[in-house]
């Protein structure tokens, strides 16, 4: 099974740019909150969400498509590759998430990023960030405009949740690693 050590030190080869390694932490961060709304494995799901952009930093254009076969022969599990490979379905794959795992990562990957844009604009960052604020952001199509909010729907509707309890389950998931992720706010 993947581990967040296997998982940190696989990224660290092909991932080098800090922004990019900040949005695997927050994705990391919200699939263990996951994980624990479905009773499962965090770490493991921890270690999914960190190696899910893989291979985006050198292969932009063709994300995912340079993700299976190295991921193979470093010793990932195929399942853990299925599950990385369907955040991108309808994207840049035809890998379709039925899982909880898969359906979370395919939901929180866009939405990681609305959060993370949210609380960077208040004063103490995501520390006093409630849902409310951010649903009135999500709502704002202008704000994050690159944060694909269909799917993000089309996810927590796979979830078969509300898109305001799926970013109160990632937003407490993220809380507690504000520093790491830069989201201690305007304050700070």
């Amino acid at each position: 099974m993947l581990t967040l050590e296997r998982a940190r030190a696989l990224n660290d080869t092909m991932v080098t740019q800090e922004h990019l390694k900040i949005h695997a932490l927050n994705v990391s961060y919200a699939m263990g909150a996951m994980a624990r709304h479905f009773g499962e494995d965090v770490g493991h799901w921890e270690a999914i969400g960190l190696l899910h952009d893989y291979d985006y930093e050198k292969y932009p254009d063709e994300h995912l498509q340079h993700t299976e076969a190295p991921l193979l022969a470093a010793g990932v599990e195929p399942d853990e590759v299925r599950a990385i490979l369907s955040h991108g379905y309808g994207i840049c794959t035809d890998v379709e998430p039925v899982t909880n795992l898969e359906k979370s990562l395919f939901t929180v990957d866009e939405l990681t990023g609305i959060i993370q844009a949210c609380a960077r604009m208040r004063p103490k960052g995501i520390a006093d960030l409630e849902v409310q604020s951010f649903m009135k952001k999500f709502k704002d199509k202008k704000f994050a405009a690159k944060c694909d909010r269909a799917l993000v729907l089309k996810g927590c509707a796979m979830l078969g949740m509300d898109v305001k309890d799926v970013a109160a389950i990632c937003i407490e998931g993220m809380r507690p690693h504000a520093a790491e992720i830069g989201l201690l706010g305007t304050e700070a």
